[in-house]
């Protein structure tokens, strides 16, 4: 693995996260800036807005005063990952996964941070409302699963057995 491979791989990892983050932060502003709490908008007839302030993680899950507990367990979650992209940044697809993965937790950090809870916004009939980062987050663990399974990328010489 060469030195380049490895800091592509940072890279990309790096610019998902920020992508990921702008995006997450700029929808929810939008969404607080022009639907009030609790409010529905329409958009489609199996979709809908509504303004939600969640304090809980996934579904509300901890959502009963646990803050430091979420921002432990998000902590952790952030340095596994990363722990894990450090050991292999050239392993394929892991800079996307890692990238939403973290990009998503550090926006629903942030906003738990600054706003004590996470706004969440998308609504579909019989599922919990959610929001840009719970997407990112939930694409990412797909494909990191996928990514875990994956052979290593290899230099060409070492793949076929010259070195």
């Amino acid at each position: 693995m060469t030195p380049s491979s490895r800091a592509d791989g940072w890279r990309r990892l790096g610019l998902v996260v920020a992508a990921v983050l702008v995006v997450d932060q700029v929808v929810k502003a939008i969404v607080v800036g022009s639907i009030e709490p609790g409010e529905r908008v329409e958009v489609l007839p199996f979709l809908d807005f509504v303004y939600v302030m969640n304090e809980g993680v996934a579904f509300g899950f901890l959502g009963d005063g646990s803050r430091e507990m979420v921002l432990l367990v998000t902590g952790a979650a952030l340095l596994f990952v990363f722990v894990w992209f450090l050991r292999d940044p050239t392993r394929p697809w892991s800079w996307l996964a890692i990238g939403l993965l973290a990009g998503g937790a550090i926006g629903n950090l942030f906003d738990r941070v600054f706003r004590d809870a996470v706004v969440d916004f998308i609504d579909f009939p019989a599922w919990p409302s959610f929001n840009i980062a719970d997407i990112a987050i939930t694409l990412g663990a797909a494909i990191l699963v996928l990514a875990a399974f994956a052979e290593p990328e290899r230099p060409p010489e070492e793949a076929r057995g010259d070195a």
